[in-house]
């Protein structure tokens, strides 16, 4: 009598014992990738870039689904933005490197309002003495003197915080 043949992904494999990182990582990324592509994703993180400054703080990407992105705006902004609209397309999917987006549906909302400039604090002198010891080795100029700065903002704790902070 034949004994039937173990399938070879299950020989010396115990049913909860550890499994390949490869049979993983799909059923893993699907949900993140299900709530939002990666072109979405881009385009909302890269919006001001793509549409300009004056652009991007009277619009937000909202979503992108099978083709369409959905742009919120405040008030008159949206007649504006229909009037550019093939432009808009078109620097979207230049900035994607497809032709991801073929239509856009706007949607007016009230956006939040930015987030205000950081006010520099008080940098104390150990923190400034500790910026220029750092910068100490380099030639005078203006690479020094912005070097400098840039050490005393951080240890002072002045930088803006990005869009990836928790704050």
């Amino acid at each position: 009598m034949a004994t039937e043949q173990p399938k070879p992904d299950q020989v010396g494999r115990r049913p909860y014992g550890p499994r390949p990182l490869g049979t993983l990582v799909s059923r893993l990324t699907r949900p993140a990738f299900h709530r939002t592509s990666p072109a979405a994703a881009q385009v909302m993180a890269d919006w001001a870039a793509i549409v300009g400054p004056l652009l991007a703080s009277v619009s937000a990407p909202r979503r992108l689904a099978a083709g369409t992105l959905t742009i919120a705006c405040t008030g008159p902004v949206a007649i504006e933005l229909q009037h550019y609209a093939g432009e808009l397309t078109e620097r979207i999917n230049i900035h994607l490197g497809s032709p991801t987006v073929r239509a856009l549906r706007f949607v007016q909302t009230a956006l939040p309002a930015p987030r205000p400039a950081v006010a520099p604090g008080r940098v104390s002198p150990a923190a400034a003495a500790a910026a220029e010891s750092a910068v100490s080795a380099l030639p005078e100029g203006e690479l020094r003197e912005a070097l400098a700065a840039l050490g005393r903002a951080v240890l002072a704790g002045d930088l803006p915080r990005g869009k990836a902070s928790t704050a």
